[in-house]
């Protein structure tokens, strides 16, 4: 699995010129073992690197290279038929062949990608699921563990959301909870993680963010969102418990459940608001 993810991440470029290298390197040893051995298999796993990993475009276009690569290596080493169309006959089977293979492949991996986002996703408002916000909260912590660099970790809930379902129904519910994930994934960075844990309740991970910014960055969000419940007319506010993390804590449900206990202390005490705290070893939390 590392290995894919490892070539998952190389460019295009890098692809390009391996597969290319890989084709000119499957055609001379096509050449010297002669037209008697068939190297049709070789063909196909540059024409499959390539399209699986940089794309259907590529894919046709190592196809495109293969053939003719496979001709010119056919004359070289002297193959002859009864009529010399046959040669280019041949060529231009061996890229059909090649063209389907590549078609079904990034069909394939076309579907296994959106499956994975499917599978990782909450499918009404596309926030990340709680297992894969649970993955990437434990990798923050094991970073956080090893480099010393804090987090914070923002769990919020929505006030009076039974009012909306109750007068406007579901469907205007499920508007709501829609709009609050992609308002406010336009005003995150691109780092940063919207999870839904279900219901009404969310949570963001904010790596690399220590209080002063997370009290910048989440305040600027609750703000906003307040702004777009009021647009709309939805009697909707937002209570937040916002915990920075110096130190890290033992295990990512350790450190949900303190951020859900700090939020739930906002809504006991009057909700609509925000409470920042710093967790350290020492001092587990510090309101601000």
């Amino acid at each position: 699995m590392n290995i894919i993810e490892g070539f998952e991440k190389q460019s295009k470029i890098f692809w390009m010129v391996a597969g290319f290298v890989l084709i000119v390197g499957v055609g001379f040893l096509d050449y010297l073992t002669g037209y008697e051995i068939s190297f049709s298999l070789f063909y196909l796993i540059p024409i499959s690197l390539l399209a699986w990993f940089a794309g259907r475009r590529f894919g046709v276009a190592a196809s495109f290279v293969s053939a003719l690569v496979w001709l010119l290596a056919e004359i070289t080493a002297g193959q002859s038929y009864s009529h010399p169309v046959i040669h280019y006959w041949n060529s231009l089977v061996r890229l059909s062949f090649f063209i389907i293979v590549n078609l079904l492949l990034t069909t394939l991996g076309k579907t296994l990608k959106r499956e994975k986002e499917l599978s990782s996703k909450d499918h009404l408002t596309g926030a990340v699921n709680v297992r894969l916000f649970s993955e990437l909260l434990q990798s923050e912590i094991d970073r956080s563990q090893r480099y010393k660099h804090p987090f914070t970790l923002a769990y919020f809930d929505l006030d009076n959301f039974k009012a909306i379902n109750d007068q406007f129904g579901h469907s205007m519910g499920d508007k709501v909870l829609f709009t609050v994930v992609n308002h406010a994934k336009g005003l995150l960075r691109k780092t940063d993680t919207i999870v839904r844990l279900g219901g009404d309740e969310f949570a963001f991970l904010l790596p690399e963010t220590d209080q002063n910014a997370a009290i910048s960055a989440i305040s600027k969000v609750q703000i906003s969102l307040l702004g777009e419940m009021q647009k709309n007319n939805w009697p909707v506010t937002i209570s937040i418990g916002a915990l920075t993390f110096i130190d890290a804590p033992n295990s990512s449900d350790e450190a949900i459940k303190m951020a859900d206990d700090l939020m739930y202390s906002v809504k006991s005490q009057g909700k609509n608001a925000a409470k920042f705290s710093i967790y350290t070893c020492k001092q587990s939390v510090n309101p601000v």
